[in-house]
């Protein structure tokens, strides 16, 4: 199975890691590395398929799948893009597109590359009509468009991990019937990577609002705070402290990072009480005291940890962690 969606990737995308930086994106790895000859010599002009044209953006759309957050899309968040335009004088890189039917305002719909588009739409509008889209036409059902949008785009780095956990979150529904299993295998993944990036996108509304952008939600942030998550009392805590974390954005301007957040939330579920032995004892998801620690007096930590209390090795981590982090 591997070795066929490999094979797929490469025919349809074939390339492409050679392409990305020449647009000045970061370059590809792994499965990207059978497609840099085939791109490469388009870019260079010494070869243009029957596939490839240039259009009129204003006939493209996004697809409804695509992976980027159009509204992430800015002169600063493409600004190198920009400029890789401007430097070469034309888009080098062809974006992955495919024929629309029974719409009178589009021809085509953009499986990858909509970040070009928007650089090319934005190009147009600041003082370059001259410039057009490039666009390589592929005829792909929409499982396949989602696996080229994601061969495409894995290694970029301008994508967040909110971004993919969307996409992810999507595709697993509609395309793979909610298996992990089976959507991992498809993409040539581990399930573990997988699990990670939907679990960004799977925290709680209320705890999501408490970060000022949701992009700031990476899968480190998501990895510390969904396990509390799955205790009503973790969560009801974490809860408040999320609406005290907006009231103090929305009343005093305060925005915190992406970690600051998470550290806040994992913090205020640490129910610590002075024990007889100055020991500090720290409570885990179920109320049951799971492990004591102790601050020297020249800043140092003696942590035990408390046997038969049920608690996980993730768990047992992340109350560490806080307990580090709030040193």
């Amino acid at each position: 199975m591997a070795k066929g969606n490999r094979g797929f990737g490469s025919s349809l995308t074939e390339g492409l890691e050679e392409a990305e930086a020449l647009d000045d994106v970061a370059p590809a790895e792994g499965i990207m590395a059978s497609r840099s000859q085939t791109l490469a010599r388009i870019a260079s002009g010494k070869m243009v398929t029957d596939r490839t044209e240039w259009v009129d953006p204003a006939r493209c759309r996004p697809w409804r799948l695509h992976n980027r957050d159009i509204d992430h899309l800015t002169e600063e968040s493409c600004r190198d893009l920009i400029d890789a335009f401007l430097s070469a004088k034309k888009q080098r890189i062809p974006a992955i597109v495919r024929r629309l039917k029974d719409d009178p305002n589009h021809d085509f719909e953009i499986i990858a590359g909509v970040r070009r588009w928007w650089t090319v739409q934005w190009l147009r509008d600041h003082h370059h009509p001259e410039y057009e889209y490039l666009v390589t036409i592929q005829k792909v059902d929409d499982e396949e468009a989602f696996r080229v949008s994601d061969i495409e785009n894995r290694s970029r780095k301008d994508i967040t991990d909110w971004e993919r956990g969307v996409e992810y979150s999507r595709a697993l529904t509609e395309f793979y019937n909610g298996s992990q299993n089976e959507m991992a295998e498809h993409l040539n993944i581990s399930r573990s990577w997988l699990s990670r990036l939907l679990d960004v996108v799977r925290l709680p509304e209320a705890i999501i609002a408490a970060f000022s952008d949701r992009h700031d939600i990476t899968v480190r942030v998501a990895r510390d705070i969904k396990p509390l998550t799955g205790e009503q009392r973790a969560l009801e805590t974490m809860t408040k402290e999320a609406a005290k974390i907006i009231a103090e954005r929305d009343d005093l301007g305060v925005r915190l990072s992406g970690p600051e957040v998470a550290k806040r939330l994992v913090k205020s579920t640490l129910s610590q009480k002075a024990s007889a032995d100055s020991e500090i004892e720290v409570q885990g998801k179920g109320g049951k005291a799971i492990l004591r620690y102790t601050r020297t007096a020249r800043g140092g930590l003696t942590l035990k940890v408390l046997p038969k209390t049920g608690a996980s090795n993730e768990e047992l981590l992340s109350v560490i962690e806080g307990i580090l982090e709030a040193r």
